[in-house]
């Protein structure tokens, strides 16, 4: 039987998160400043004039007299709501892995997102278009947002890359041998992927945290969007994702029957896209 998709809400869902995420992530300085405390007078000075540059609503004033104000408070309070809601109403889609877990649900739901970026992406890119060639006024921000959003499609659809065993593998030695030599296989490719995230995030997270979140390191140009102080932070986060679900994906995966690759067309795959497209 074709599994069906959850209908408007999971993508309604994944949207409205990608627009509460990207107002948090623009007014990230608010809460570093109120809840992070900064050694030194200049850098909170410095970050300090960097968030009153770029705040979208300084006339609401900070709640309790700070810099977080009542739209950032509840974006915080609807991040966590809004991403349990979708990962437990996405549904998998015919040529889609499904797994068990809340992680597996979680990659699932971050591929919604991961989506839902690529559309945003999509709308910015035309707007430029129309802004340059029609109305003849380009903007300063639509080839860096684009940029940004571009970069955390990349990292995000990693991690839903591995949830779904999508990644690129090569078989030809994998399928010659025995069961239990596939499994010592699977099971030293993820203690190389967990041995490579941990290295990873021990030899760099003082130099993303600290460096560049801590002192929110903008790009440099004339929208100057804190691209270093965003990215590299998302990169250790979405390493550290894929190291977890390649070891539940190890787990999930070692009493199966092994799967046989061969260059032949998928032909129940190919059925499904032909009635995803309307075709008998």
């Amino acid at each position: 039987m074709q599994k069906r998709t959850g209908g408007p809400i999971e993508w309604l869902i994944p949207l409205a998160f990608v627009g509460v995420m990207s107002w948090l992530i623009w007014h990230m300085p608010a809460f570093m400043l109120d809840w992070v405390p900064y050694t030194s007078d200049s850098l909170r000075g410095q970050v300090e004039a960097i968030y009153k540059k770029a705040d979208i609503t300084p006339n609401l004033g900070g709640i309790f007299g700070g810099h977080i104000d009542v739209i950032d408070m509840t974006a915080l309070i609807l991040s966590p709501i809004l991403a349990v809601i979708g990962a437990r109403n996405v549904k998998a889609a015919g040529i889609e892995y499904e797994g068990a877990s809340s992680i597996d649900r979680a990659a699932l739901f971050i591929g919604r997102v991961t989506m839902m970026m690529i559309a945003v992406m999509t709308i910015v890119m035309l707007y430029e278009v129309f802004m340059r060639y029609i109305v003849e006024k380009p903007t300063e921000w639509a080839n860096e947002m684009t940029l940004w959003f571009a970069s955390f499609v990349f990292l995000t659809s990693g991690f839903y890359a591995m949830q779904q065993r999508s990644h690129i593998r090569i078989f030809l030695l994998y399928d010659a041998v025995p069961r239990w030599l596939q499994k010592v296989f699977d099971t030293i490719s993820t203690l190389l992927i967990v041995m490579f995230a941990f290295f990873l995030v021990y030899g760099s997270f003082k130099q993303v945290f600290v460096n560049k979140l801590y002192k929110w390191e903008l790009y440099g140009s004339a929208f100057n969007p804190p691209i270093p102080a965003t990215l590299q932070p998302m990169v250790l986060i979405v390493i550290t994702l894929v190291a977890i679900q390649a070891v539940l994906n190890l787990i999930a995966d070692w009493n199966k029957e092994p799967v046989i690759h061969t260059d032949e067309p998928d032909e129940e795959e190919i059925e499904m896209l032909r009635k995803a497209v309307g075709q008998d």
